[in-house]
């Protein structure tokens, strides 16, 4: 069977990862995952070219014949497991970059995710700026960081200092920071545009109000950095419940100190001392 696939059991286990974490009420959140050559060869026999190209109103010329893996439009994600064959999908995109059609899954008159444009954009930053590396793109709505998003100024560096010193390992898994989207329609052409600028230096944008954008090479890492993300916002969110001044932190020093043992260089934007 097809969902015998890795790649399928990888995106199949992230969704339900992300709802158990509880940030998929209904049917919020959305996943994708660019196939590689070797993916598409191994469940091509499953596929059927007989359904319409779709253009999207976006255009992506690095993206040209690529296969996608997408959760469908209007799917809760704790159905995925259950019945993956009517809640995702495997797209093909056209030989211009702006067209797909639904070559297996999504059954029923299901469509990809209504953010698939977003995603698609965005997937072309982080092919372009990474080689070839990031093949996922996934958002979710991680409760305490959209908590945060209503209580510091929507800045990159606002939110990139509080979480790299709320949480040793994100100064770490995330130096260059994260972007903010100040709050814009959901599922639109301005706020994939907005995301997709900030996906030229950030593997992670909060959309503020609304959720976490992040991507990653696999299916492990972007699941990975999105947690460590949302458990920094936790920690901070409790630090401030407890209603008493911060006596200590990490400060910038100490960010700085961290750069030689994991060999990492933190954005120098965001620190308050340079060197």
């Amino acid at each position: 069977m097809i969902t015998d696939n890795k790649c399928i059991q990888g995106f199949i286990r992230l969704c339900t990862d992300g709802y158990a974490q509880g940030w998929h009420e209904r049917n919020g959140g959305n996943l994708t995952y660019r196939m590689s050559e070797e993916e598409v060869l191994e469940c091509q026999a499953y596929f059927n070219y007989d359904r319409p190209w779709v253009e999207m109103g976006v255009q992506a010329d690095n993206l040209k014949g690529e296969y996608f893996i997408t959760t469908g439009s209007g799917k809760f994600m704790r159905n995925v497991s259950l019945e993956p064959v009517a809640n995702i999908g495997i797209v093909e995109i056209n030989e211009r970059g702006d067209a797909y059609r639904i070559v297996w899954g999504l059954e029923n008159g299901a469509k990809p995710t209504s953010e698939f444009p977003s995603h698609f954009l965005n997937h072309s930053v982080r092919k372009k700026v990474t080689g070839g590396l990031n093949r996922v793109i996934y958002h979710c709505h991680a409760t305490n960081l959209i908590a945060l998003t209503f209580i510091l100024p929507l800045t990159d560096r606002d939110f990139s200092r509080v979480l790299w010193k709320s949480m040793t390992e994100c100064p770490v898994i995330f130096p260059e920071g994260v972007g903010v989207v100040k709050w814009m329609v959901p599922g639109g052409s301005e706020i994939a545009l907005a995301t997709s600028k900030l996906m030229e230096k950030y593997q992670a944008a909060i959309w503020a109000h609304h959720g976490l954008f992040v991507s990653g090479p696999d299916f492990d890492t972007t699941f990975g950095l999105a947690h460590t993300i949302e458990k920094s916002a936790e920690i901070y969110l409790k630090i401030l419940s407890t209603g008493k001044d911060i006596l200590q932190t990490i400060t910038d020093n100490d960010l700085l100190a961290i750069e030689p043992e994991f060999h990492i260089t933190l954005n120098r934007e965001f620190l308050s001392i340079k060197k």
